[in-house]
């Protein structure tokens, strides 16, 4: 008895930006589905465990999530990017000698991205599941078995429910579990390196300028978010090696203010913090399959790459949009192995691609040698000066597959 109330269609594990959006979109297309996530959710700034962190949108994510009926939930919270600025300041030598502006302008009229904390776009999307009849979210409940079958996959639930379905979706993050009970392997790179997120105040406009500065030890971006009180703000995500990130996070604010405000070059006068820091350790992870038996992995339990260049949700996002297009709109066709390895062969190597790119840059950007670091500005000129190849990097970074 009950039982038949466990069958889905669908069973997501993971309830962050990825799994959520999976499950608002093919909750829109009428699946019956079940989304878990061991974690209690957190969908407050101010709540203990926010995540701070911000999100930039790009086009097709964007697309994507106003066909899932979320999109119109974020737009008023959302900032515009129009230009995405590259500025590459030597050394430790402040000037800033190199500048080069991506303009959305250059394709079309819409904003390029739009940038949103992670906390707020969580809210959206557990509001959104709220309202699909088909969809049920079970935070603070996680997945403690996966067994894919021939015709369907039985889970088990760390509260003892089992549940069948006819396909999983692994998003549940680089130590994913549904990619442990398929048994796949995974490639990294791991870097010594972190990255501090928080959001600052600051005194010269932004002018829904997004700006990534390089020097040494890692990108320094400021993301436009909305002014509050009047002043301008910005996310920042400040890349440096391990044993210059861990003093950095440590310091009282207003140290950490003047040490903020001189990495970025004073570009936007002095920067005071309005959050807390958060540290996240830098990693770049490719898994050996996207796919097992009835089972797609995606976001993070699939890919994982630094936080340069808006690439981490975009790419979640881009995993999403393949599976819709394969899966979306028959249950029948459901966890089909043709479909499921068209999806691996379809997304690995794009993926492979992006964090080979990300890490390029990455490694670009922590360079120290002087002459190394040359070569870099030469490079990020030569990358980023020739227009055609800024309108394909460009597209490359909105998702857009350029054939």
């Amino acid at each position: 008895m009950g039982m038949a109330r466990q069958d889905f269609d669908i069973v997501i594990a993971g309830g962050g930006l990825a799994g959520l959006s999976a499950a608002a979109a093919f909750g829109a297309r009428g699946h019956r589905i079940l989304c878990v996530d061991p974690a209690p959710p957190v969908t407050e700034g101010a709540a203990k465990g926010a995540d701070w962190r911000t999100t930039a949108i790009l086009q097709p994510g964007q697309a994507l999530l106003e066909e899932a009926g979320i999109w119109a939930r974020l737009a008023p919270h959302a900032s515009a990017l129009k230009v995405m600025r590259i500025v590459d300041a030597g050394g430790r030598e402040i000037a800033p000698r190199l500048a080069r502006d991506f303009d959305s302008a250059d394709l079309g009229e819409a904003p390029f991205a739009w940038n949103l904390p992670n906390w707020l776009i969580r809210r959206e999307l557990a509001a959104r599941l709220g309202e699909l009849a088909t969809v049920e979210f079970r935070p603070g409940t996680g997945l403690a078995d996966l067994v894919p079958r021939e015709a369907e996959v039985l889970a088990r639930l760390d509260d003892g429910t089992a549940v069948r379905a006819r396909m999983a979706i692994g998003a549940d993050g680089r130590n994913s579990r549904v990619r442990e009970a398929l048994g796949l392997g995974a490639r990294r790179i791991r870097y010594d390196q972190k990255a501090l997120a928080f959001a600052v105040r600051h005194t010269v406009p932004h002018d829904n300028v997004s700006t990534e500065i390089h020097r040494s030890g890692g990108p320094f971006t400021l993301v436009p978010l909305p002014d509050r009180d009047g002043a301008p703000c910005s996310a920042v995500v400040w890349m440096e090696r391990n044993a210059e990130a861990e003093p950095l996070a440590a310091l009282e604010p207003e140290a950490f203010n003047a040490a903020a405000t001189e990495r970025s070059c004073g570009l936007f006068g002095p920067l005071e913090l309005t959050t807390e820091r958060s540290l996240w350790p830098m990693l770049a992870m490719v898994a050996d399959r996207f796919c097992g038996q009835r089972t797609a992995l995606m976001a993070e339990a699939a890919h994982v790459v630094p936080p340069i260049g808006a690439q981490g949700l975009n790419m979640s996002l881009a995993d999403l949009g393949l599976l819709l297009e394969l899966f979306g709109s028959d249950a029948e066709t459901l966890g089909d192995p043709a479909l499921l390895a068209r999806y691996d062969r379809a997304r690995r190597p794009e993926v492979a691609a992006r964090v080979f790119g990300v890490d390029l840059l990455n490694r670009m950007s922590m360079m120290e040698p002087q002459p190394l670091r040359d070569l870099r500005k030469t490079g990020l000129g030569l990358i980023y000066g020739i227009s055609p190849v800024r309108r394909i990097m460009m597209k490359a970074g909105l998702g857009a597959r350029g054939h």
